[in-house]
């Protein structure tokens, strides 16, 4: 997950600090440095890092942080205000037009997943109970519009496509379309090119001027770090952009173009990008993100999360079932497939407040076990997955055969299964629960 590297190193000046009952301002100045020194590895504009940490310097070695009772955690607080205010302060909403169709105008290089992140935004809008229209305007990339029209196709979304040279036209044609058809979102996927050069600006300028969108939002891939903000930069100077969208956020990113990009355009960060998934995109909140990096967690990210992804009825029914011991490898497996709309399990991990691979104790989080888990409960019988002490040596074996794993996977889940079990009989009966006796097959 992006910030990882660096939320370790924040926490780790920072463990220096809350350690001791009284600081000084040699403590604070030392910290700072390590900070410093945290976020350029982060590949954090240089810029950046120096204004920010002088901020942070200034704020902290005042009379009243100096006095308080906790010190430590003061400042704490104090890089967590700078941090957020540095990615923008407050969410970004994107601009709905008080007349439809609202004209939202995607740009950006190629390869940056302009073409799939208009799918996911398609997908996020139609969530909101709006009736987007994609726009294929990339007329010279083989394939694009085909790509396009298959992304279109998974997110249940018309996509408008012409046989026309001209990428002005069939951006203006698209408008009338969607009119006359009640499309109230208009999302155009432009051309991208390998550089920034003078051709493509024009193209993009010339859609611009006919369609005068109200969002132009840029998709730039976090993975490029200080390239990202460079491009950024260029694109808002010579196009003007509404805001960004990072995409490979659930990368192994170092972070620096998401803290850099706000303060060196002047534009926000409206979504991050965090999986391949088409609904792998979230709304960027820059109060969350100063939270998951100082390893405080996002919980309201989890419940947005789990209030999208979890049937209420069907979880009162679990719970219900959990509480009664009624539990079967059936529920088992529905909860799983609910997890898996939550995303990627070690991204909800590291929002939990104190959670990292580190606090985990290098546990490891083996995404590809659950389609196996699932695999394996698919392959049971219905009076298996209902009493599974039934499940002898020669079931287990024709099990693995049908599921394509080992009689070991599936022993495995067994045990795990029964852990959970004789977990929830703990928890009912009031027992509490036991550290480091439970694991999931998938850890």
């Amino acid at each position: 997950m992006a910030f990882e590297g660096l939320s370790e190193k924040l926490q780790s000046a920072f463990k220096k600090l809350t350690g001791k009952g009284k600081l000084n301002e040699k403590d604070v100045k030392e910290a700072m440095r390590d900070v410093r020194i945290a976020l350029l590895e982060a590949d954090v504009n240089f810029i950046v890092v120096k204004d920010l940490v002088k901020r942070i310097t200034d704020r902290a070695v005042g009379h009243e942080i100096m006095e308080s009772l906790t010190p430590g955690q003061q400042v704490i607080k104090i890089v967590k205000e700078e941090l957020t205010a540095l990615m923008g302060g407050t969410q970004s909403k994107l601009v709905i037009a008080s007349k439809p169709p609202t004209i939202i105008m995607l740009a950006g290089l190629q390869g940056a997943g302009k073409t799939t992140h208009a799918g996911k935004l398609a997908l996020y809008l139609k969530k909101q109970g709006r009736k987007p229209l994609l726009v294929a305007c990339d007329i010279y990339r083989p394939a694009a519009k085909k790509q396009l029209q298959v992304v279109g196709e998974k997110v249940d979304t018309h996509v408008f496509v012409m046989d026309q040279a001209d990428p002005v036209v069939i951006a203006s044609k698209a408008l009338d379309y969607a009119r006359e058809n009640l499309h109230d979102v208009v999302i155009i996927d432009t051309a991208g090119r390998l550089h920034i050069n003078e051709e493509l600006m024009d193209e993009l300028k010339a859609i611009k001027a006919a369609v005068k969108p109200h969002e132009i939002l840029l998709v730039v891939d976090a993975m490029t770090g200080q390239d990202a903000v460079n491009v950024a930069k260029a694109f808002n100077e010579q196009l003007g952009i509404d805001g960004m969208i990072l995409t490979k956020f659930d990368g192994d990113t170092r972070g620096g173009a998401a803290l850099s990009a706000k303060a060196v355009t002047g534009k926000p960060i409206k979504f991050a990008g965090i999986g391949e998934k088409l609904d792998d995109l979230e709304v960027f909140h820059p109060d969350r993100m100063a939270s998951r990096i100082l390893g405080m967690g996002d919980v309201l990210t989890i419940i947005e999360k789990a209030q999208a992804s979890i049937d209420l009825k069907k979880a009162q029914e679990m719970e219900k079932k959990l509480r009664t011991q009624t539990f079967t490898l059936d529920d088992y497996l529905e909860q799983l497939e609910q997890l898996q709309k939550m995303g990627s399990i070690s991204d909800l991990l590291s929002m939990i407040p104190g959670m990292s691979s580190k606090k985990l104790g290098g546990l490891k989080i083996d995404e590809k076990q659950i389609p196996r888990t699932q695999a394996i409960i698919r392959s049971m019988t219905r009076q298996e997955r209902l009493d599974p002490s039934i499940i002898n040596a020669s079931r287990r074996k024709r099990i693995a055969a049908g599921s394509g794993t080992r009689i070991q996977d599936v022993n495995q889940l067994l045990k795990s299964y029964e852990e959970l079990k004789k977990l929830m009989k703990q928890m009912t009966g009031g027992k509490g629960m036991k550290r480091g006796k439970f694991r999931l097959p998938f850890m």
